[in-house]
């Protein structure tokens, strides 16, 4: 495989040229809603942080190919016959054709009925009926001839800086322990296990009905299955867990449904169950441009990402994690100012320091490849209104206000009130120097405007007033400075640039989708902000976010512009947009961050919340068009978008 193209007498990595990674869109993703392992094509887990989604990693060939992995499969086959979810689940089935026979592995990142408290990774939501076992299980049967099966575990802990040290168990030969820097995992399986260096490696040769295991631990004790019927079962409960949470969720039926519930299933996947927080991603520094610099950690919570995920969860009635959510905000630490940070760690930690390692290669040649995030620093005005916006829908959805959550809502409109005339580094986190962006300043208007209805709910109408007030105010302006003379909206006031966070408007309804101003905007980022048909989230040579070269198509903004066409009456073509979506998705129905339209494969972290929750999000918004259309007629159907 070539490693670059040639584009205009220069070399330049290619979305395409991977060298000896996988494409990312490749992944299997497992969860246990504590920490999330992406499982190779080969049947290489290449990425697992242990014990959460934040923590060091114990294999991390995805970033470097020398940095840990833990394979279990076919001896010389890397090639499966084929991959899927058992459905309605995050349990992986990978089959195999050899020379000799067939085999099928399943893995999972094990949960079962909760027997005591979590001493792993303990907890400060109430803890549910059941939790991860802190276990990765994986079994193997054969099911035609006999092939010889090999397992290959090499952990390289803290991001690949720190070798295993191996030993036997209990004087056997089917248990080893492996550590570095204070950490200890087990590996256990009916394989003999031999130690090479550091590594361990067994090989055995299974005929037809004959079934194997193999379960790396970080539990309590560094318990593991007792043997393959224990193996077995632990897979067994977490398909059941898995299959009975979706089946709380409201799924319509629809030609989208398989889409929709992957979805569900990938965002709850990127929850932490201990304090209710959803990540941005289970990975870091995936890149966003080929070999580029654009490469990020993203296992941390953004909190403009909480009125997305209210959204997406009541949509699908999922009213539980929806509180859950709720209550890991209401928790968080504020600023000195009464402000909440743009991003906090999933325990709701507020420093977030980044920092370079410099020994690893990053994807494909992607460096530098980042720990921590120091945008957590970053000053975005949008932060008020996606608060208080998630407080209003949640407070709707109860038919209560909490009055833990009154606090909150007073400190975020005070700030929005306080700052909204200010420039800040925008929702895409520029790097650069700060700008008047309108979403920032629309976001600021949806914190005024939602602050004004709960003080309106909770009887207080003076100061309902008075944040109305305010929040007509925001838009006059944004009106004013906010708008090109052909009538679009900018991506800032000092600019005709386009930016797809103007789709925002339409999505928080700051003007009636019938608005020449909101059609002339969304028809303009659907002409002139795409790439076959994807949409950026702006031009990079019109853009000053502080970094060098391009990047792909944004998911999220994509599936922004589908949801904005059916809001403004054209559902045919927002519906096409979603079709071209849910076929650009990974073989196992997954999302990065970002497409390159060129190639079609995903660039950036992986899987991505973002990605998933705003396909939720134009699912609901056109289905509901569709239907509203069909069974009332194309001038009812407007009418319900006017008034939305």
């Amino acid at each position: 495989m070539e490693t670059a193209t040639r584009l205009s007498g220069t070399w330049t990595p290619s979305a395409s040229d991977t060298g000896p990674f996988p494409f990312i869109e490749d992944y299997g993703f497992l969860s246990d809603c504590h920490t999330a392992a992406l499982v190779a094509p080969d049947g290489s887990v290449d990425w697992l942080c242990v014990p959460s989604f934040d923590s060091p990693s114990i294999f991390s060939s995805v970033l470097d190919r020398q940095t840990g992995s833990f394979r279990f499969g076919p001896y010389g086959v890397t090639v499966p016959a084929g991959r899927i979810y058992d459905p309605g689940t995050n349990t992986l089935v990978t089959a195999w054709q050899t020379p000799a026979g067939w085999l099928v592995v399943r893995d999972a990142l094990t949960m079962g009925p909760r027997r005591h408290d979590d001493e792993v990774s303990p907890h400060t939501r109430p803890p549910a009926d059941d939790d991860a076992d802190h276990m990765l299980v994986r079994t193997v049967e054969c099911i035609e001839g006999a092939v010889e099966v090999e397992v290959v575990c090499e952990p390289a802990f803290d991001y690949g800086s720190s070798p295993a040290q191996w030993q036997h168990v209990r004087d056997g030969r089917f248990i080893a322990d492996a550590s570095a820097g204070g950490r200890t995992i087990r590996l256990a399986s009916d394989i003999t296990l031999g130690i090479e260096g550091d590594r361990v490696r067994g090989r055995h040769v299974l005929s037809k009905g004959e079934r194997a295991f193999c379960a790396l631990s970080w539990a309590e004790d560094l318990a593991t299955p007792g043997d393959m019927l224990d193996a077995a079962d632990r897979i067994d409960a977490t398909t059941a867990f898995w299959r009975n949470w979706i089946a709380r969720a409201r799924i319509p039926d629809h030609r989208w449904r398989p889409a929709i519930q992957r979805s569900a299933l990938a965002i709850k996947g990127l929850t932490y169950m201990p304090t209710g927080a959803t990540i941005a991603a289970a990975t870091t520094s995936l890149p966003e441009t080929p070999g580029g610099e654009r490469n990020w950690d993203y296992r941390f919570t953004w909190i403009r990402d909480a009125t997305f995920t209210l959204q997406a969860l009541h949509f699908l009635q999922l009213d539980w994690e929806a509180d859950e959510f709720m209550q890991f905000v209401a928790d968080l630490e504020a600023n000195a100012d009464g402000s909440l940070q743009i991003m906090y760690g999933i325990d709701g930690r507020r420093e977030l320091d980044e920092r370079v390692l410099d020994d690893l290669s990053g994807y494909s040649g992607a460096r530098p490849v980042r720990v921590g995030n120091g945008a957590y620093t970053q000053r975005q005005n949008d932060v008020y209104g996606a608060v208080l916006d998630s407080i209003l829908l949640h407070t709707r959805r109860s038919a209560r206000l909490p009055r833990r959550l009154w606090p909150i809502v007073q400190a975020q409109a005070e700030r929005a009130s306080a700052v909204w005339r200010e420039p800040d580094q925008g929702i895409w986190e520029a790097r650069g120097a700060p700008h008047h962006y309108v979403s920032s300043k629309l976001m600021c208007w949806v914190a005024l405007d939602r602050a004004s209805a709960l003080a309106e709910i909770r009887g207080d109408a003076p100061l309902a007033a008075t944040w109305r007030d305010t929040a007509d105010e925001i838009k006059r302006d944004i009106l004013a400075n906010g708008v090109s003379e052909r009538g679009v909206f900018r991506q800032h006031y000092g600019t005709d640039a386009l930016d797809a966070s103007c789709l925002l408007a339409v999505s928080f309804s700051f003007l009636p989708p019938g608005d020449e101003r909101i059609r002339s905007t969304v028809f303009a980022i659907a002409d002139e902000l795409t790439e076959r048909g994807f949409v950026l989230r702006y031009k990079t040579d019109e853009t000053d976010d502080g970094l060098a070269g391009r990047e792909g198509s944004f998911l999220i903004c994509s599936f922004w512009l589908a949801s904005a066409l059916a809001a403004i009456g054209e559902i045919k073509r927002a519906s096409n947009l979603m079709d071209t979506l849910i076929a650009a998705a990974s073989p196992l129905g997954l999302y990065a961050e970002e497409l390159d339209a060129e190639s079609g494969h995903h660039l950036g972290n992986f899987p991505q919340a973002f990605s998933h929750l705003a396909l939720l999000q134009a699912a609901a918004r056109i289905i509901v068009a569709e239907r509203t259309e069909e069974y009332f007629g194309a001038g009812r159907a407007d009418g319900a978008r006017e008034s939305s």
